[in-house]
């Protein structure tokens, strides 16, 4: 909802719970007034009314109130808008108007040439927000910095911050620290997402996982990116963030030319960290997800059982193992296209290998259709290596810098998604590649970061790290509406391309190349905080777990630790026995009975993965089911009771696996197996309301 003072000059946009007010001073002062609990109209007039405090020679009255920092004028905080012209630097603005079209509110300020207009939706409790910057000018402008939005926080003593940080096979850990005077800034210089950061965080000063007040901001892109939280010297709290990670140059506007930024979203929740987790979920799944209404399938993805060695008979046998143990989607990893034998020779040559596939991908993914599952391939676009016919024919067509050496990792160099040519090889590519079989699914991987960004005869060659998302998420949109049917999962070497600018182009992510299903708790009690479970992949792989930590662990505990997400099998099935074959069908059986409730209900998380119980919930209509794992247990301890949440405490339920009937606050103890270790390291509770 969407309320305007009689002035126009105060506005106010509220979700079920919370309300976001902003106010134009008669200098054309932009103020933050107003997150956090529902006001009225009336009550943001009232806090408009109120005296900003005096300036001095060495502080600003501005800094820390400003809903959008520019750079320049009697201001010292960090600016969210940074511009260059030939003749003079930072941005002097007057107010336009404002206008709206359905809940979206547009303010439009102007600085000679440049049109600046702040973009603001609610989507339930979620306030997004986004810039627009137009040059109607004669002359170039250069965006040295265009943050998407500036985010206050109200006067607290104590705040404390959350992040997820990480590493290749150990993303999205959470940590939490006390928030002191300066600056924290986190991001990505690497061109992607990256494994290091999610473009989230949050700030409470006592929040519990059920109780008390969480800010969060999470941002919607795919590239380099920053957000700054600052913890300004009057103890007011600013978070910034946006494209890029530095000022040295974002884009280059000429006249005409118009830049929109990502969308940086945020929330206020005065239910704890859980409560917020389960607005920011809701917010994907209603409005970010494509399809988010459907289930994702089972899958079965070969890459474990085979690498690089790989044949269309022995793809077969897999298949139809998978098929036997009940999974939807079968999907044929790395090696099936150009010279691919290794990591060393093929990217960008994506046709099948006519060795591996004499008549190319239809009569495999024919008989895998006959088996009742979908069908799905591997493909790494961006990336091309220097053994393949299409670097030796344009080797200018990678990102490289004049005179300097090409580095490779992984044998492998980026493609210059900025360049049209390039972009549209890859379309014929790859919309020649599905439409050339019946393919279902496209697993689309990003192997290695940005290092020599460069583009010669370019006259602006920075713009590469903002045309090369925009470029990727135009042939995305692109595929999308050419292929419909055809479902899209983001990779990057594990979770390094997770936002929710990817989100909204594919229909699941890789979490984690890391597959133990000990390590994978972390990792996916961090990914919870901020994106729901129907788009969190998660694979059941062999035991020891050869390709990271040779970790012993039961098919039980696996699957269990897996089916928290989108469920999928990555193991070597034909090395499997029968009784593990047998086991496996059983447990898929189960997930496709929970599925609803994983992928569609609110999520509770139960106990942290950081001693030796971990529990999570999941709550849709009168059903609950919960997934508990014994990571250790220390002298014979007992286990402590689970206290459900979620649930009507009027009402009863019964435990499907144990028939016990619970009234009231669920509280199990009884219901958890007393011995959970050993082969009981691992269990499914399901209930339903009587």
């Amino acid at each position: 909802m969407l309320e305007i003072a009689e002035n126009g000059r105060t506005w106010v946009l509220s979700g079920p719970t919370s309300s976001y007010a902003v106010h134009l001073t008669e200098q054309d002062e932009l103020l933050h007034l107003h997150w956090g609990p529902a006001i009225a109209l009336a009550d943001a007039e009232e806090l408009a009314a109120r005296p900003l405090p005096g300036a001095s020679s060495f502080e600003s009255r501005l800094d820390g109130r400003e809903e959008y920092p520019v750079e320049g004028g009697p201001r010292f905080a960090r600016p969210a808008l940074s511009v260059r012209t030939p003749e003079r630097r930072g941005t002097e603005w007057t107010f336009e108007r404002y206008d709206t079209e359905g809940d979206e509110l547009r303010l439009r300020f102007r600085d000679g040439g440049l049109a600046i207009t702040l973009h603001y939706r609610t989507r339930g409790d979620v306030v997004e927000r986004w810039t627009t910057l137009d040059n109607d000018g004669a002359e170039p402008l250069e965006l040295l910095r265009a943050d998407s939005a500036t985010w206050t926080l109200p006067e607290r003593e104590g705040w404390r911050l959350s992040q997820l940080h990480g590493r290749w096979a150990a993303e999205s850990r959470l940590v939490r620290s006390d928030l002191t005077y300066g600056e924290k800034v986190i991001g990505s210089r690497r061109g992607h997402t990256g494994h290091q950061h999610l473009p989230w965080v949050a700030l409470d000063t006592d929040a519990t996982e059920e109780r008390g007040e969480v800010y969060g901001c999470a941002l919607g892109w795919s590239g380099s990116w920053r957000l700054a939280v600052a913890q300004l010297p009057d103890a007011r709290v600013q978070i910034t963030g946006g494209a890029g990670y530095d000022d040295s140059g974002l884009l280059l506007l000429a006249p005409g030319e118009s830049f929109t930024t990502p969308v940086f979203a945020g929330l206020w929740s005065d239910s704890g960290h859980g409560g917020a987790s389960r607005t920011w979920h809701t917010y994907q799944r209603m409005y970010v997800i494509p399809d988010a209404d459907q289930d994702r399938p089972v899958l079965y993805n070969s890459w474990e059982a085979t690498q690089f060695d790989i044949s269309e008979d022995q793809q077969e046998v897999l298949a139809r193992r998978a098929a036997a143990v009940g999974v939807e989607l079968f999907v044929v990893d790395d090696g099936w296209f150009g010279a691919r034998t290794s990591d060393r020779a093929g990217l960008g040559d994506w046709t099948p290998n006519p060795d591996r596939f004499p008549a190319g991908l239809k009569p495999l993914a024919d008989r895998v259709h006959a088996l009742g599952m979908r069908f799905g391939i591997w493909v790494e676009p961006e990336m091309v290596n220097a053994d393949s016919d299409l670097y030796r024919a344009h080797p200018d067509w990678v990102q490289y810098q004049e005179g300097r050496k090409r580095t490779e990792f992984r044998n492998q160099l980026v493609l210059n998604l900025a360049r049209e040519d390039v972009q549209e090889y890859l379309w014929e590519q790859l919309d020649g590649l599905l439409s050339s079989a019946p393919i279902d699914y496209v697993k689309w991987d990003f192997n290695r970061c940005f290092t020599d960004a460069g583009w010669p005869g370019e006259a602006y060659p920075q713009r590469l790290w903002v045309d090369h998302v925009r470029a990727l998420y135009g042939l995305l949109d692109r595929l999308r509406e050419a292929h419909p049917g055809v479902a899209f999962e983001s990779c990057s070497g594990g979770g390094g391309r997770i936002d929710l600018g990817i989100m909204s182009r594919t229909d699941q992510v890789w979490t984690s190349d890391n597959t133990d299903p000990l390590d994978r708790l972390a990792i996916q009690h961090g990914f919870s905080q901020i994106h729901p479970a129907r788009v969190m992949a998660a694979w059941v792989t062999d035991s020891p777990n050869t390709q990271l930590n040779g970790r012993v662990s039961s098919l039980r505990f696996r699957f269990v630790s897996a089916m928290a997400g989108v469920l999928g099998v990555g193991g070597d099935l034909s090395e499997w026995t029968e009784e593990e074959l047998a086991e496996a069908r059983r447990w898929v059986d189960l997930y496709k009975e929970i599925r609803p409730l994983v992928q569609h209900g609110d999520l509770y998380r139960l106990r942290p993965p950081t001693g030796g119980l971990s529990a999570v919930q999941y709550v849709r209509g009168d059903e609950t089911v919960v997934l508990a794992l014994l990571q250790a247990q220390h002298y014979g301890e007992p286990l402590p009771a689970l206290r459900l949440r979620g649930l009507d405490p009027a009402a009863s339920y019964e435990c499907l696996e144990t028939g016990e009937v619970h009234r009231g606050a669920v509280l199990l103890h009884h219901g958890l197996p007393t011995g959970l270790r050993g082969d009981l390291d691992a269990t499914v509770l399901r209930l339903r309301r009587i």
